[in-house]
């Protein structure tokens, strides 16, 4: 793979290996530094891993690689539902790093093991610049979509400058529909909190005002992109900027640390070990894919 410099100049670049453009934004100069175009027969172990683990426990709704629910074939990433033998679901997410607290060891009725056991060495790690990833969504409900970038150390000082902030480009609940982007920090405890690139009201509950609505076509790519700088976040979609530049508000942070960058899948229901939604089932059945043209990091040049 070769480097692409390149101004952006009211049109999309073509990356080095494939057919597909980036559309970076118009104001900088840029360099291709990393990325996948998925353009083998197999999902590229130097480049990717498989998140199994959730908060120190072994999730197993989430696939591992001997589940087969990434597909990799025609210059595409396939992330699927799988049934395996037992009949369980589980759906894959791929990433580039790991989050520390997902590798602790559970150490049965009391709490965790020291020390942690060996951590795998990231794949890729970056910060400041552009992020991108074209990908058609699910079409089906039952699972959820995202492209995500986080720390492995998020959440581990309530600095989230050193510990990162966790960066929700695209996230997508519901078929045709992705919820505001969204930024967090400070760990899940009661110093959590959070922004958003709309500038929805804060709210402590979950599920609540700021997990707005907005309308995306199903059956058709998109292109999903986080312009990452020092002074705020900016985040587009197909070309176009979505919400405003975050960062510098009240409440607001950017993370000064490398982080990763996840393509993910999770089944409804599987983390509150609720019962299988017949909706996942059905999902299933009808071959319902998540699919990855292709990922891209870009620097700074200028």
């Amino acid at each position: 793979m070769r480097n692409i410099a390149v101004t952006f100049a009211a049109c999309a670049v073509a990356a080095a290996c494939h057919a597909a453009p980036s559309i970076l934004p118009a104001g900088h100069e840029f360099r291709l530094v990393w990325s996948d175009e998925f353009d083998g027969d197999r999902l590229d172990g130097s480049k990717w891993s498989y998140r199994t683990n959730f908060w120190g426990r072994r999730a197993m709704w989430f696939a591992a690689p001997e589940d087969g629910a990434v597909v990799v074939k025609d210059g595409f990433a396939h992330l699927k539902i799988v049934k395996r033998a037992d009949g369980s679901f589980c759906s894959p997410q791929l990433q580039t790093g790991g989050l520390l607290w997902d590798e602790l060891d559970p150490k049965p009725g009391n709490g965790v093991v020291w020390p942690f056991r060996p951590r795998e060495k990231p794949k890729f790690m970056h910060r400041f610049g552009y992020y991108e990833c074209r990908a058609k969504l699910q079409s089906r409900e039952g699972w959820w979509t995202a492209f995500w970038m986080q720390s492995p150390m998020n959440g581990a000082t309530l600095d989230p400058r050193r510990s990162g902030v966790e960066c929700d480009i695209m996230e997508s609940f519901d078929p045709g529909r992705h919820i505001v982007h969204a930024f967090h920090y400070n760990g899940c405890g009661p110093e959590y909190r959070r922004f958003n690139a709309q500038r929805a009201p804060y709210t402590p509950t979950p599920d609540s005002a700021w997990r707005v609505n907005f309308p995306i076509a199903t059956g058709e790519f998109h292109t999903f992109g986080l312009l990452w700088e020092p002074d705020g976040y900016t985040v587009y979609v197909d070309g176009r900027q979505s919400g405003f530049k975050v960062g510098r508000g009240e409440g607001e942070v950017v993370s000064e640390t490398e982080e990763f960058i996840l393509v993910s899948t999770e089944l409804k229901g599987f983390r509150q070990n609720a019962a299988p939604d017949p909706e996942v089932a059905a999902a299933y059945a009808a071959g319902d894919e998540f699919v990855i043209d292709h990922v891209r990091v870009y620097d700074l040049a200028d």
